[in-house]
């Protein structure tokens, strides 16, 4: 059994009708909205053409929503409808960056996702969605989709249809019959400076300058919903704390495997850094939560499909690891430990850490690849990417603080090699990311923003341009006979990737999905 939705943009007039309905029975908030008609014009006055579009959840077969969910709060009945559990949502946001439909929303009142739910608690009883009982055209269908003997199935399979975004492969069961495909395609009508009734919220007109009108339609949409960011800076932060708590404790292991002794940069400073980058970015994670009471459902109810959940799991293997380090290093310093049980201790440690910190510093390639409406960030280098900005920024902490600890001329010569290293890998692999092919239009319109739009000034002179001057000055202490532009290296790195960082976090946003 599969419910699904068959919408006849044909006879649709465009009445709201089932936008009000569904807010009615669903007692949805004020700005938010379950379904909404979509205006798009094309044309010039006077030969000018309005088409609708009812947008909504499309159930899909292969929903990201439910993967992504580290709660389980949504899920998939046996039916096909996608629906949600309110009680146990934290409001991690997670499922709006998964819908590659822009469907899922933050309900003001109970702070946690909601969206359409096919009117579940109805169809449970015999009836039909409200939206489907006050279309005065019969313009919605609802049925199975897999029952061959039902009207929507034969409306949709002797009828030409169209889906949303058939290039996510999400199994859409929302069906368009005579739609105009820039109705349905959010990057063929950007929003204008003004919708027929109302301004556009500031962010999806901002966005759309961005965006290429059709010089031949002229499309432009003129009545849509808002399109917020889901995630903003402290997103952008936690990729920053976890990176240089990661990658400080990634060059100390580095240091011991050469054999070069960092005395209290590795042994105190580098596991302190990995502690509090760690403690930092959990405070981030939960404060980002809508009902942040609930943070401990991510292991007490969890979802083992959701990188949510496992990113949980491993930042707490390497808090616990960081902590282990330090308090070993405290305890040799203060000669309760000699150096031999202190080696003796760290060397599994070591061992340990590598896969700890590179996961810390690199699962959030997975967890952003479960955002599957963010097309930006599915690239199949954002894994190694993150452990390489890691150890750079982790290699600049360790800089910057060496002036308290007087490392040897070693050390500094290994942390600055460590720093220039990755930070021209960081640089080379900005300019393949940013410079290079991108295989969908989505995640072309988000890379357009961030060379040439309205993020490239903070892209080149923020994040790009800072990264290469501290490459060059991590050099000079390539032989560790230079301490000062060293130290200066480590404290641009870290501007330059928050920089970057949050051109990388909002452009992707920044693509409608609706």
């Amino acid at each position: 059994m599969r419910y699904g939705f068959a919408i006849d943009q044909r006879t649709c007039i465009g009445c709201h009708a089932c936008t009000v309905a569904c807010k009615t029975e669903h007692e949805v908030p004020v700005g938010k909205f379950r379904t909404w008609v979509k205006y798009v014009e094309s044309g010039d006055f006077p030969a000018t053409t309005r088409d609708f579009g009812v947008m909504r959840c499309n159930h899909c077969t292969d929903a990201p929503c439910v993967r992504i969910c580290p709660t389980k709060a949504l899920f998939k009945r046996d039916d096909g409808i996608v629906d949600f559990d309110r009680e146990r949502c934290i409001g991690c946001k997670g499922c709006m960056q998964a819908c590659p439909y822009d469907a899922i929303y933050i309900d003001d009142d109970t702070r946690t996702a909601a969206k359409c739910n096919f009117c579940a608690h109805r169809v449970d009883e015999g009836l039909e969605p409200a939206c489907v009982v006050v279309c005065p055209t019969h313009s919605i269908w609802v049925g199975d989709l897999d029952d061959p003997g039902s009207g929507i199935a034969k409306l949709v399979n002797e009828n030409p249809v169209q889906v949303r975004a058939p290039e996510q492969n999400t199994g859409p069961n929302v069906f368009y019959l005579g739609a105009d495909r820039a109705v349905l395609d959010p990057l063929a009508a950007p929003t204008g400076e003004s919708y027929i009734w109302a301004q556009p919220d500031e962010h999806r007109r901002e966005a759309s300058k961005d965006l290429p009108v059709d010089p031949v339609s002229r499309a432009r949409t003129t009545l849509n919903t808002a399109h917020p960011r889901p995630w903003g800076w402290r997103v952008t932060t936690y990729l920053w704390t976890k990176a240089f708590g990661a990658g400080a404790l990634l060059v100390a292991v580095l240091a011991r495997f050469l054999g070069i002794e960092l005395g209290p940069l590795g042994t105190i400073v580098a596991p302190a850094l990995g502690a509090a980058g760690v403690a930092a970015t959990g405070v981030l994670l939960v404060w980002d939560l809508k009902q942040p009471k609930r943070f401990l459902y991510l292991l007490l109810k969890p979802n083992p499909t959701s990188w949510l959940v496992w990113g949980a799991v491993v930042l707490g293997v390497f808090a616990a690891i960081a902590t282990a380090w330090l308090c070993t290093g405290v305890l040799a310093g203060a000669g309760v430990l000699s150096a031999h049980a202190a080696d003796v201790v760290l060397a599994p440690l070591a061992w340990a850490a590598v896969p700890a910190a590179a996961m810390t510093a690199g699962y959030t390639g997975f967890l952003f690849g479960q955002a599957e409406g963010r097309d930006l960030w599915q690239s199949p280098l954002l894994f190694w990417h993150l452990i390489v900005q890691a150890v750079m920024v982790g290699a600049g902490a360790l800089l910057l603080l060496s002036v308290f600890v007087g490392p040897s001329g070693d050390a500094i010569a290994l942390v600055s090699r460590t720093l220039a290293i990755s930070t021209v890998l960081h640089v080379v692999m900005l300019l393949l990311e940013y410079l290079g092919r991108h295989p969908t239009r989505n995640s072309q319109a988000a890379a357009h923003m961030v060379t040439r739009g309205r993020y490239a000034r903070l892209f080149w002179g923020g994040g790009v341009a800072p990264a290469g001057i501290a490459a060059v000055a991590a050099a000079i202490g390539w032989q560790g006979t230079s301490v000062a532009f060293p130290v200066l290296a480590g404290v641009v790195v870290q501007g330059a990737l928050l920089a970057y960082e949050s051109v990388f976090v909002r452009a992707a946003q920044d693509v409608p999905l609706s």
